[in-house]
């Protein structure tokens, strides 16, 4: 069993995230002391800056030529699978949709990043190294490294280029219309959409002569029905953008966004400085320090002042937060288990594998979904549940695992 002091370092490591959490929702809920507009500011602080070099941090710190392949093989194909069987669900769920009425706040992909976050990207450095370190030693923080190293590197950077992909397109199907009905309205429409970043004016010309094109090459009968339907004042239907373009824009974006710099960054220094022996200078260290330190802790007072602005506790409702528990801690260790079989994992990097799987959701996913404005309620009802369940959960799958 787990010594009694493992379970103190825990309780220890936990401690202060609920601190910053009560702290932001008592700051909010009572004492009103941050706005609306405030509160964001925080989060967007936290996105833009305090995550990027925690990101730089972990991976310049990680030596990238003693890492174990088959535990990140592993990690990377219960990561794959869980999100191409998303991704086909999400397909198939838009063509069944084809022909029906379907809102734009119910596009499957946001129940793709939503559903892959929760299940694949653990609370791995906070919860995960003192948790496995007093179930299976000190190697364990090692390895837990690793699986961060590579979360921010590669999966991290799938979740934004998601989000931006999803916000290119629905921001190009919006705006569409307003062009070949109004410019006037489409350059107010293009100068509020700067807010998101998203360079919307090529997409919809693009899309526009796409349209134009294809409108050449109808026959008179087509035609015919257009302008009877003009006549009577139906809307012509809504182009779709082209995918190419919009994933053109959306790789643009993430080229732009600290988190990418900070990755590749980190990771060209790690390789030079544990190839040539070198620290980094001592000033730069304590620098990036001041940044990085401040980045779990204004997210969890960032995670305590959303559900304060709330309406309830539980602002997802019961049933999706139940849900999310199951993704997080059924499903993905039971996907985990699998894929580390069929890489051939055994004995502690086994267990390791999968109980790193049960760890609580990532502060990092509620940030994004907050700064992106998707599902942001279950991912901070996954936050906050997620650190007290995860416990319990990882000492029952520690017991049998050992069996």
């Amino acid at each position: 069993m787990i010594p009694g002091s493992a379970v103190y370092h825990v309780v220890e490591a936990m401690a202060p995230l609920y601190t910053a959490a009560a702290l932001g929702y008592g700051s909010v809920r009572w004492l009103k002391a941050f706005s609306d507009e405030q509160c964001a500011g925080i989060n967007h602080f936290v996105a833009l800056y305090a995550v990027p070099v925690l990101i730089f941090h972990m991976v310049s710190t990680n030596d990238p030529y003693h890492m174990n392949e088959r535990l990140i093989a592993a990690d990377t194909l219960q990561k794959v699978v869980i999100l191409l069987a998303l991704m086909a669900w999400a397909l198939w769920s838009r063509l069944r949709g084809r022909g029906g009425e379907k809102k734009a706040s119910s596009s499957p992909l946001k129940w793709v990043i939503t559903n892959f976050s929760v299940a694949t990207l653990p609370n791995t450095i906070i919860m995960g190294v003192p948790l496995l370190d007093g179930m299976y030693g000190s190697v364990s923080g090692g390895l837990m490294k690793q699986i961060v190293v590579m979360q921010f590197c590669i999966w991290y950077n799938v979740v934004i280029f998601l989000y931006e992909f999803m916000a290119a397109r629905e921001v190009s199907t919006k705006i569409i219309p307003a062009v070949e009905n109004n410019p006037a309205s489409h350059h107010e429409s293009s100068r509020h959409e700067v807010a998101v970043n998203i360079e919307i004016t090529e997409v919809a010309s693009s899309a526009a002569t796409t349209t134009a094109r294809e409108g050449g090459a109808a026959d008179a009968t087509d035609g015919a029905v257009v302008k009877e339907e003009e006549a009577l004042g139906v809307p012509p239907p809504v182009p779709a953008p082209p995918v190419r373009r919009v994933v053109w824009k959306a790789m643009k974006k993430l080229l732009k966004i600290p988190n990418t710099y900070a990755s590749f960054l980190g990771l060209i220094w790690s390789l030079i400085a544990f190839k040539a022996g070198i620290k980094m200078p001592k000033i730069v260290d304590n620098s990036l320090f001041i940044i990085y330190t401040t980045a779990v802790g204004l997210s969890m007072f960032a995670s305590g002042t959303f559900i304060a602005r709330q309406s309830r506790f539980v602002p997802c409702g019961y049933t999706i937060a139940s849900l999310s528990m199951v993704l997080k801690f059924l499903i993905g260790p039971l996907i985990m288990l699998l894929a580390s079989f069929a890489i051939g994992l055994h004995g502690t990097l086994l267990h390791i594998a999968v109980v790193q799987a049960a760890l609580p959701l990532a502060v990092t996913s509620f940030v994004y979904a907050e700064e992106y404005n998707v599902h942001a309620d279950i991912m901070s009802t996954g936050v906050i549940l997620g650190i007290f369940i995860s416990l319990p959960v990882t000492i029952v799958y520690y017991i049998l695992l050992g069996l």
